[in-house]
């Protein structure tokens, strides 16, 4: 990504102050209110971290019992029993051996259920809790905590391993990410909570993730170890992170309060349904789309989110229109296979955010370009990497096929409110942009100057139509100079928002 928005070195306790949040895990979420005139739904909350469901107080039939009492007993009794066997661990403090390498293996279709009170603690001496290429692995009612995996790796489903549920659990102050993501994992009503970098990290060796499930969990506080200010500019924060996943349900959830995004699906991403989730109180974008295909985003409710990010770099001077929901190089493509063909972004309500909707394309980064973050990847249209370069990517099919490019962005129907007393905002806040920058390099880019800006703006189908604006929205189109009023906005060359009304009072909040 050309812009990065790098997440900020306040303690995580100031952040949530500053964002008028005191806490993480048991703050009461704010009733979200009736469907709007926008024909948004109303959203519950999944505060399943203050309300966990509780597990069962006696084993299930046939189950093996694991005491809390025998350091290192889940391990050696997966080790003795065969595949899909059920683990019932009795209600306690259960530990590993004080290895780093003594996490349990798993075999294929084992359960392991947590009666209530029932944690699995790495005492930050293990690295790993759940490990092995073992598929159908399922792990209900478990507290998992205080293990140390390393930056880029997980706790839960270390190996990538297809096919594990993972439902009604905590996984919770863990160095790097809570739990990785296989292919067909579902991922259910749990706690995923201040894990030193993500929640969830959804990539595996190979890009082979499917049919990925994330819903009803409530994502929290993650990023505490704050990786954007420790290696800036590293794209490698924030709730959940999702790479190369081709089909992905993202429903129910509350993500909230992360240092960084709250959700951002990142390279070669296919096929997404985001809708009826909670997005709110992240310091930065709630959601990121980037260098990615086909998603539709709706019926979800958004709220103060970017606020510390926003604020840190409008007080830079820097006038770029960092977004709430930030498309990037991403857009529907109908030669890739999906349940649409475009990014749809409709029947949401923002509310009080830093910013609305940024569409943006870097016009330097392209498949083989030196300035694509994403080393070694092209895009999902031309698979061999040495094919973009003069002489045939100057002319088609490969001038549109080597590019991210951001298109086919249909956005109606959402209801965008901005009281700037409540998001304490003077400059650089509540807008709406479509715009790329001025390509320079590298010095065989056929995408020199405004070519990407322009077409970005005007000619890849990228449309606002028939949305609800209340407070002093602004607009920018082509490159950050360009800054307009909703009239200029609605008039030629750009035509955008038709349909949409406007109401400039402060607050914009229904009675």
């Amino acid at each position: 990504m050309w812009r990065r928005l790098a997440a900020p070195a306040a303690p995580l306790a100031l952040v949530l102050l500053a964002s008028g949040c005191t806490g993480t895990s048991d703050r009461p979420a704010e009733p979200i209110g009736e469907p709007s005139a926008s024909g948004a739904r109303s959203t519950a909350v999944a505060r399943v971290c203050a309300e966990p469901a509780a597990g069962p107080a006696k084993p299930p039939k046939g189950a093996v019992t694991v005491d809390p009492a025998v350091v290192g007993d889940l391990a050696a009794k997966t080790r003795s029993h065969p595949p899909n066997t059920t683990f019932w661990l009795r209600p306690g403090k259960h530990r590993l051996k004080p290895e780093r390498y003594a996490q349990v293996m798993t075999k294929k279709g084992n359960r392991y259920v947590g009666a209530p009170g029932a944690v699995l603690d790495g005492r930050k001496k293990n690295q790993y809790a759940f490990s092995g290429t073992a598929p159908g692995v399922t792990i209900r009612h478990l507290t998992v905590q205080r293990f140390v995996a390393p930056h880029n790796e997980g706790v839960v489903n270390h190996d990538m391993a297809d096919g594990w549920v993972i439902e009604h659990a905590k996984i919770q102050y863990n160095s790097g990410a809570g739990l990785m993501a296989g292919a067909r994992q579902e991922v259910r009503a749990n706690c995923l909570r201040e894990n030193g970098q993500y929640g969830m990290n959804a990539y595996k060796t190979g890009d082979s993730i499917e049919g990925l499930v994330v819903e009803d969990n409530e994502i929290v506080g993650n990023n505490t170890d704050d990786w954007e200010r420790r290696q800036r500019g590293c794209g490698c924060t924030g709730g959940v992170k999702f790479w190369a996943v081709d089909g992905a349900e993202i429903r129910g959830n509350w993500v909230h309060d992360n240092r960084g995004a709250g959700l951002w699906a990142d390279n070669n991403n296919n096929d997404f349904r985001i809708e009826d989730n909670v997005l709110e109180s992240n310091d930065g974008a709630a959601l990121m789309y980037e260098t990615s295909y086909n998603a539709v985003i709706r019926n979800n409710t958004i709220r103060r989110n970017n606020w510390v990010e926003g604020r840190k770099y409008a007080g830079r001077g820097d006038d770029f229109p960092y977004a709430t929901i930030y498309i990037s190089e991403a857009g529907g493509e109908p030669r890739v296979r999906a349940r649409t063909d475009k990014i749809e972004i409709y029947r949401n309500v923002l509310e009080d955010n830093w910013s609305g909707i940024t569409l943006w394309e870097n016009a330097d980064r392209f498949c083989n370009s030196p300035a694509n973050t994403s080393t070694g990847y092209c895009t999902l249209l031309v698979k061999d990497t040495d094919r973009c370069a003069r002489p045939g990517i100057a002319k088609a099919p490969l001038y549109s096929d080597c590019r991210w490019k951001t298109q086919r962005v249909d956005i109606h129907d959402n209801r965008f409110t901005l009281d700037p007393s409540v998001v304490t905002c003077s400059a650089e806040c509540g807008r709406m942009a479509v715009l790329a920058n001025y390509g320079t390099y590298p010095k065989w880019s056929p995408y020199k100057g405004k070519r990407v800006a322009e077409a970005i703006t005007h000619e890849q189908g990228n449309r606002w139509h028939d949305n609800v604006y209340r407070g002093p929205w602004s607009f920018v189109a082509v490159d950050t100079s360009r800054k307009l009023d909703s009239g200029q906005w609605q008039d030629a060359p750009y035509r955008q928002d038709a349909g949409s009304t406007f109401e400039a009072r402060a607050g914009g909040r229904d009675g």
